[in-house]
């Protein structure tokens, strides 16, 4: 397989992978097109690579650096715009771990806090499944969220060291 070929296919399939993860499949094909690019590119680069319209390119670069995951850069002479993404993965996977808890985790932790202080009849067996479950479901979430919080402040041979001996 020529460089190519394997570019076109690894924008693909970080475009798919996006998509499995409830990311917009154009804003991870960007992505992936920025982490493999040596170069800052222009929105015009980004378009043209990827077969996209202007207002989708803005939208996704947008959002992208609304996620910490890509940066604008300016050259001196110039007026257009370059665009560069990290390339550590470590940064990459914590910058996407607290964008998701931000989005989905946090949310999800504020109702469960408010739905734990139901009132009822604890002898009510329908009372007794729901705050069961409702408790169960924010522990869980509770101790997702603490392990997110490793993550975060962790360093990357720390963090693995950390999870393969819980696996040993």
């Amino acid at each position: 397989m020529e460089l190519p070929e394997a570019k076109q296919k690894f924008i693909e399939a970080w475009g798919k992978l996006g998509s499995e993860w409830g990311i917009n499949r154009t804003m991870a094909q960007v992505h992936a097109l920025l982490l493999i690019s040596p170069e800052a590119l222009t929105t015009e680069e980004i378009m043209i690579t990827l077969s996209i319209s202007r207002g989708n390119a803005n939208m996704t670069l947008r959002e992208l650096i609304g996620w910490g995951l890509v940066e604008k850069q300016h050259k001196a002479g110039e007026r257009k715009e370059y665009f560069f993404a990290d390339k550590d993965t470590w940064n990459i996977a914590r910058q996407v771990a607290k964008e998701r808890r931000k989005r989905e985790l946090d949310p999800v932790i504020k109702i469960l806090d408010e739905l734990s202080k139901v009132e009822g009849n604890v002898k009510d067996p329908e009372f007794m499944t729901f705050t069961k479950s409702v408790k169960d479901i924010n522990k869980l979430a509770k101790n997702v969220d603490k392990t997110l919080d490793t993550m975060l402040k962790a360093e990357e041979s720390w963090f693995w060291g950390s999870i393969f001996k819980m696996f040993k």
